[in-house]
């Protein structure tokens, strides 16, 4: 099976400091089970299809709940080198 990488960044934002709509998105990925890595600018998860597709569903329902007012997300297949 295939694997994905997503990455995801929420919005409002404040560099060192992230909002409740931050910190709901990446606690309802973990939630899943995945291990995100928060970045500067957006956070990556990884996994197959379907975790990538609940994490969506988790954390846009987290972070609107929480007050997000946009939530960007891509998914790409992950290439090994």
């Amino acid at each position: 099976m295939a694997e994905y990488l997503g990455e995801f960044f929420i919005e409002p934002f404040t560099e060192g400091s992230p909002g409740p709509p931050v910190r709901a998105g990446i606690e309802a990925v973990r939630s899943l089970g995945l291990d995100p890595d928060v970045g500067a600018f957006g956070t990556t998860i990884g996994g197959d299809a379907p975790a990538i597709a609940r994490a969506v569903s988790a954390l846009v329902m987290a972070a609107l709940g929480a007050g997000a007012t946009r939530v960007s997300f891509q998914v790409v297949e992950r290439m090994d080198s």
